[in-house]
């Protein structure tokens, strides 16, 4: 395959070449591409030296299989409609495209069938939001998902490099706040991206609607609470979920285990640190919440890996026919 990653300069891109070494994805011409600041740095592929080259139009004058975008909204509304020249499949881990009727929002293991026969864009979904789902569809098709209320903890890499910056820089007593709205090291902060006029902030909205349109139900209500939190990698999730149908949970259980990419602790959890290089989004603590009729659980991935790199790239796995 020939593949193209835009952004591979940042935390997300240079994830995607490890995932493509760890996938064991035979590749004939894989080419990196940044910003004009970035353009000039080594990255390595195996044990190959690859040059970052600046990202212009002549990027799409050659011809690739698959463009892996990670360079933010603003780069991919103007290049990914622009590398469809290049490719068959431009996939997006940013949210410019994620509420567009006619673009998939994909997480593999529960969607994957749109990608059959697609030609186009694919959106790849918020990072808390794929963790979140790949149980929740499990459920769903068990008892029916009627309602979510969910809590999120999430890390600093969730803001990129600068993000682990600040929170570095504040434990060694700089007093720059970077880019969050409050001190991050040893406190939390309630928001993630702009406040929207309902009262919920950007990140809560994401995954709103994101959740109704994976799961291809737009009555499912979701009401989120998204916090950022002094951790370096690795978002945790708090889950309160009601059904149509009464819980089984030993039901839940068994196919909670038997999911592909969902690792479920029956009698321990799982914390950040704990997680490591994995792919998989972790549950444990199951338990009904206030009735029979809804569940309660613990839900830790890696925000970097399954929240945004390893789903992009598995996108693209599924698409060419591979298995991951």
């Amino acid at each position: 395959m020939k593949i193209a990653i835009i952004g591979a300069t940042g935390e997300v891109g240079r994830m995607m070449i490890r995932n493509l070494v760890e996938f064991g994805v035979q590749i004939d011409e894989l080419d990196l591409y940044a910003s004009k600041r970035s353009a000039g740095t080594s990255l390595y592929y195996m044990d190959e030296a690859l040059k970052v080259m600046e990202l212009t139009a002549a990027a799409w004058d050659k011809a690739y299989d698959y463009v892996l975008f990670s360079a933010g909204s603003g780069v991919a509304k103007v290049q990914a409609p622009e590398a469809l020249k290049a490719c068959k499949l431009a996939i997006d881990n940013s949210s410019a495209f994620r509420k567009d009727e006619g673009i998939p929002l994909v997480v593999p293991e529960i969607n994957g069938e749109l990608l059959k026969g697609y030609r186009g864009i694919v959106a790849n979904p918020n990072c808390s939001t794929i963790q979140m789902v790949l149980p929740l569809a499990v459920l769903d098709k068990l008892f029916g998902l009627r309602k979510v209320v969910v809590s999120t903890y999430q890390s600093v890499s969730g803001s990129g490099h600068k993000g682990l910056a600040t929170l570095q820089a504040q434990r060694e007593g700089c007093e720059d706040l970077g880019d969050y709205p409050a001190v991050i090291d040893l406190n939390l902060i309630p928001q993630i991206g702009a406040w929207l006029d309902d009262g919920y902030c950007a990140e809560e909205e994401k995954m709103h609607s994101e959740t109704c349109k994976i799961l291809n139900n737009d009555k499912i209500q979701v009401c989120a609470t998204t916090v950022r939190v002094p951790v370096m990698y690795g978002h945790s999730i708090s889950v309160y979920a009601e059904f149509e149908d009464k819980v089984d949970l030993k039901l839940a259980e068994q196919k909670l285990s038997q999911a592909e990419a969902i690792n479920y602790s029956a009698n321990t959890f799982t914390t950040p640190l704990d997680l490591g290089s994995s792919n998989e989004s972790h549950v444990s603590r199951l338990r009904h919440g206030g009735d029979e009729y809804s569940l309660a659980f613990w839900n830790v991935a890696h925000n970097i890996r399954l929240g945004a790199a390893t789903n992009a790239v598995k996108i693209m796995l599924k698409h060419a026919g591979y298995e991951a």
